[in-house]
C-alpha cells in the first residue's frame, strides 16, 4: 500500500510548517522552547490538520529522550504501564518523552496513572487533543502543563503546502498539469484544515491519473471543486466549534449584524444541525431583544415553530426571518438582568418572609399581634395600582429591573410614574 500524500509531505522540521506563526514563527514562545531543547510538559489543542502532531514529532524527536507514542483512541493502561516500566532501561536514562496523541480518549484513571512520572520529571508528556483541554484533561495534569492553542491555516499558507505536494508528485508523474485556480480553490475550500487540502488534492491527481485521452494527469478545477464540496465546514455537535458557532450566532444578532447573524445560521443549518440553532434564536428573543421589542418572541417562536414542522432544507427561510428581525429589532437585556440579580441574591441567602399581606392565608394564629391579612386589591384603585409592600422586609427598597434605553421601555416607565403621582 502506497503512503498517504499527506504523511509523505508532512514537514520535517518547523521551518517547513505552515501556520501558527504565533506559536513556531520566529522568535515565538514555542520555537524557542523546541530549540532549546528542555522541554516541559505541554498539551497542544487545537482543530484538527493544523500541525499539532507534526510539531509535537518535531520536538519529541530533537529532545534527546528515550521517545515513546501512544495514541488516546487505543491506548490501554497496560500500554502506560509498560511505558512507565521502560523507564529503567538504560536509553532512558535521560527520561522519557511521551508524546500522546489524542489525550481526550483516555479516562480519568488512565491520566492519573500518569501523573506521578509527570511530576518527578522521569516522563516529559508532549499531549495533543482537538477539545478544549480545561473540559476532557485531568486537572493535575493540566496544573503541571503548558497549552498551547494550534489555529485554522489560512488560505495562503495551505497553498503552500498544496504547491509542496504538487511538487513531490511531479517527481512521480513529471507529465502532470494543473489549470488556473485548482490550488487555490482547494486552499480556500478546506476549512484551514491542510491534511484535508493535502487530501483533496491528491483525490485531484488519482482523478487525473485515471482519465483517457488528452486529459490525463491534467487537474482540472472541476474536479478540484468535486472533491472539496463541503469540505470547508468544520462541526462537531459535541465540539467546541458546535458552541463557537452558536456563540457567534447569538453575539452578531446582539450587535445587530443581520449578516454575520444569516452566516452562521447558515453553517449550522448546512451541518444538518436544526434544532441547536431553533432554541438559540428563542433565548436570544428573550435575552437579547427583550422588552424593546416584546412582539419578537410570538414572532420568533412563530418561526421555529414552523421551521420545525417544515424541516430542512425549507426550514432556512422561516429562521432566517427570524435572524433579520431580531438583529435589526431594538435590543434590550434589562428583563434577563433583572431576573440575574434577583436570582443572585436568592443564592446570597437574601431572601426572608413572604410579607403578610401577600401570603396565601385566611387566619391569624393566636401569636399575631395584628390580625387579618391586610392584603389591597390593585383594580380598586385608581390606575390600578396601590402602594404596599411586595418584597420580603429585609429587601425593601431593592431594585432588580431597571428600564431600557428604547421607546417600548420609556413608554411603560413614564406612564407608571404618572400613576403613581411621580410623573
Amino acid at each position: 500500500m502506497s503512503t498517504p500524500l499527506a504523511d509523505r509531505v508532512r514537514p520535517r522540521t518547523l521551518e517547513e510548517m505552515v501556520g501558527q506563526e504565533h506559536l513556531l514563527g520566529e522568535g515565538a514562545l514555542l520555537r524557542r522552547i523546541a530549540r532549546g531543547g528542555n522541554i516541559p510538559n505541554m498539551i497542544f489543542y487545537g482543530p484538527s490538520g493544523v500541525g499539532k502532531t507534526t510539531a509535537a514529532r518535531i520536538i519529541a524527536a530533537a529532545a534527546g529522550k528515550k521517545l515513546e507514542r501512544l495514541n488516546g483512541t487505543t491506548a490501554s493502561t497496560g500500554d502506560i504501564k509498560a511505558i512507565i516500566a521502560g523507564r529503567d532501561g538504560f536509553d532512558a536514562l535521560d527520561g522519557v518523552l511521551l508524546y500522546l496523541d489524542e489525550i481526550q480518549y483516555l479516562n480519568k484513571k488512565q491520566q492519573q496513572t500518569l501523573l506521578e512520572f509527570i511530576e518527578d520529571g522521569s516522563i516529559t508528556l508532549i499531549a495533543s487533543t482537538t477539545e478544549n483541554p480545561y473540559f476532557y484533561v485531568y486537572n493535575a495534569i493540566l496544573s503541571r502543563s503548558t497549552v498551547f492553542e494550534f489555529k485554522t491555516v489560512s488560505a495562503g499558507e495551505i497553498e503552500k503546502s498544496l504547491s509542496r505536494a504538487l511538487e513531490l508528485l511531479r517527481e512521480e508523474t513529471p507529465e502532470i498539469t494543473a489549470e488556473e485556480g485548482v490550488l487555490s480553490h482547494i486552499a480556500a475550500a478546506c476549512g484551514g484544515d491542510v491534511r484535508k487540502a493535502v487530501n483533496a488534492l491528491e483525490l485531484t491527481w488519482l482523478g487525473a491519473a485515471a482519465r483517457e485521452g488528452a486529459g490525463k494527469n491534467r487537474l482540472t478545477l472541476e474536479d478540484a471543486r468535486a472533491v472539496s464540496q463541503r469540505s470547508a465546514m468544520r462541526y462537531d455537535r459535541e465540539g467546541d466549534e458546535h458552541y463557537d458557532l452558536l456563540s457567534a450566532l447569538q453575539k452578531s444578532i446582539r450587535g445587530s449584524d443581520p449578516d454575520a447573524g444569516l452566516h452562521y445560521l447558515g453553517r449550522l443549518l448546512e451541518a444538518g444541525d436544526l434544532l441547536s440553532p431553533c432554541r438559540r434564536l428563542l433565548v436570544i428573543a428573550a435575552e437579547d431583544v427583550g422588552l424593546a421589542y416584546p412582539l419578537a418572541m410570538a414572532v420568533v417562536k412563530a418561526c421555529v415553530d414552523s421551521a420545525l414542522q417544515l424541516g430542512l432544507p425549507e426550514a432556512k427561510i422561516p429562521l432566517g426571518e427570524a435572524v433579520v428581525l431580531m438583529a435589526t429589532a431594538p435590543k434590550s437585556n434589562s428583563a434577563c438582568a433583572g431576573i440575574e440579580a434577583a436570582m443572585a441574591d436568592i443564592q446570597r441567602g437574601r431572601t426572608g418572609p413572604v410579607p403578610r399581606c401577600l401570603q396565601n392565608k385566611h387566619f391569624d394564629g393566636a401569636d399575631a399581634a395584628v390580625k387579618g391579612q391586610f392584603y389591597r386589591y390593585p383594580h380598586d384603585f385608581p390606575g390600578h395600582w396601590v402602594e404596599q409592600q411586595y418584597l420580603p422586609d429585609s429587601l425593601v427598597g431593592t431594585v432588580y429591573y431597571r428600564y431600557g434605553e428604547n421607546k417600548t421601555e420609556q413608554a411603560a416607565r413614564a406612564y407608571w410614574e404618572a400613576v403613581r403621582g411621580r410623573g
